[in-house]
């Protein structure tokens, strides 16, 4: 519990630990940035890291950040945005490779002669992700928990690697950019400033509508296909 209590305390207070961490580690801190976002994109046991959040918090030190008493913390825009695609596209690429080696293999086991899922399925998703593979790799960036498990997934679906390292590449940049820099030319308004709690669970928010939208069309697709 108090463990649980700890990451929510750091997602919910990520300016104030950054900054203090910024402080504490001087350039260290890239490596620590980099070994968040590649661990949350890279290894499927770690979906709840807050890789949205720490985007748009590490652009908002980009463009630097000075506390009350008068002590200013900045990262340095363009190291931040490199190292941080960089663990982005690296990391979707080590779980797509323990997808297709490690995951393929483990449910392909069998238990009293059964596969654990039956072939079929795993045809289906391979199927799918041939078809649907590279916005849903694009799209799954935006989304939390879910850019976790789509490129183990997809390299379960046995998604062509060529197509898929790809749109890692896109969605990778995509992703970076677009948070990175909101943080680095909005974060420091004062609005932002003194609600980003708000602003954090509003990242959130805005991150989940992609996928809505996409299962909303696909239910209205079913409907008219029916």
């Amino acid at each position: 519990m108090e463990v649980l209590k700890s990451i929510l305390d750091f997602f919910l207070h990520l300016d104030d630990h950054l900054f203090t961490m910024i402080q504490d580690y001087g350039l260290w801190i890239y490596a620590i940035l980099f070994l968040i976002i590649f661990v949350e994109t890279g290894l499927v046991i770690m979906p709840l890291l807050p890789g949205d959040s720490l985007l748009f918090a590490a652009g908002t030190f980009c463009a630097g950040v000075t506390n009350d008493l008068g002590e200013t913390a900045e990262l340095n825009l363009w190291v931040v945005l490199g190292l941080l695609i960089l663990a982005a596209v690296l990391g979707d690429g080590l779980n797509y490779f323990f997808g297709k080696t490690i995951g393929l293999k483990v449910l392909k086991w069998k238990i009293s002669g059964r596969q654990i899922v039956k072939q079929k399925y795993i045809d289906q998703t391979h199927a799918f992700y041939e078809k649907h593979g590279s916005k849903t790799i694009i799209i799954a960036r935006f989304v939390p928990i879910v850019r976790t498990f789509a490129p183990f997934v997809a390299g379960i679906g046995e998604m062509s690697y060529r197509k898929f390292i790809q749109f890692n590449i896109i969605g990778g940049i995509s992703w970076v950019l677009g948070l990175t820099l909101l943080g680095y030319f909005f974060g420091n308004l004062p609005i932002i400033q003194e609600n980003f709690e708000t602003v954090i669970f509003g990242i959130i928010a805005l991150s989940i509508l992609p996928m809505l939208f996409e299962l909303v069309k696909a239910k209205l697709n079913s409907k008219k296909e029916k």
